[in-house]
């Protein structure tokens, strides 16, 4: 039986926002989520090898991830070191990572610019990738809209590398995340979504894309699975 993962309330945080992983309760909080998907999971098991696979890394920039920015995601502050373990782990094997940076302008925006009544400008200190991330062992390309695949060189960076498979981590969950990763799955790549490599405002709105990718799109799977299988895949 499919079991809803409660969230943790944090009363520092507005009703929308909540610090549901935590440096010390991620694992433990990821796993429970991931155990939760079993009536899906056990259809599609993990794959034997990541040796056709890219890394990619959503939106992990200082607009989302500094305290002081009006769209901060507390629980991402916990992901941050597990995307920073995952780009090790791509780098070592000398497989793709490509890092995603969301930057708008009125004209690109879309109906994001309406929806939001916000954009991430190129100019504003806030769009550079957060501090601590290690975006400097991949290929790094900005995006305009939820779908990182439209009006950007995603997938020539995926055709280019001959690459079948895709490992999904950054923010926002719900967001950007499952929209690209459902782009990916309709474009014919093996899509493997991170359960405690991608973060939100939060624990509903994650849990919610975990079940709508398990069900119809992505394989769900922890950090440490993907570095199991990448180390299988290369001895």
């Amino acid at each position: 039986m499919l079991l809803f993962v409660e969230p943790f309330h944090d009363n520092n945080m507005s009703t929308l926002k909540e610090t549901y992983f935590t440096p010390s309760s991620i694992t433990s909080v990821s796993q429970r989520m991931l155990d939760s998907l079993a009536d899906y999971t056990r259809r599609h098991p993990l794959p034997s090898t990541l040796e056709h696979s890219a890394l990619l890394v959503l939106d992990m920039q200082a607009y989302f991830l500094d305290a002081a920015s009006h769209a901060f995601i507390p629980s991402a502050l916990a992901v941050l070191p597990r995307v920073n373990a995952l780009i090790s782990a791509y780098a070592r094997r000398g497989l793709p990572v490509f890092l995603s940076r969301h930057i708008n302008t009125p004209q690109n925006a879309g109906r994001m610019a309406d929806w939001w009544q916000d954009l991430i400008r190129q100019d504003s200190p806030l769009s550079g990738f957060a501090p601590g991330l290690d975006h400097r062992s991949g290929t790094s390309f900005t995006k305009t809209r939820y779908d990182a695949f439209i009006d950007s060189p995603l997938e020539e960076f995926l055709r280019e590398n001959n690459i079948t498979q895709l490992v999904i981590c950054g923010v926002m969950t719900h967001l950007c995340c499952e929209t690209t990763a459902r782009s990916a799955f309709m474009r014919g790549y093996e899509v493997l979504f991170t359960v405690d490599g991608t973060a939100t405002y939060n624990q509903a709105l994650h849990h919610a894309s975990l079940l709508n990718l398990a069900h119809g799109f992505a394989i769900p799977l922890l950090v440490q699975d993907v570095i199991v299988i990448l180390e299988g895949s290369h001895g």
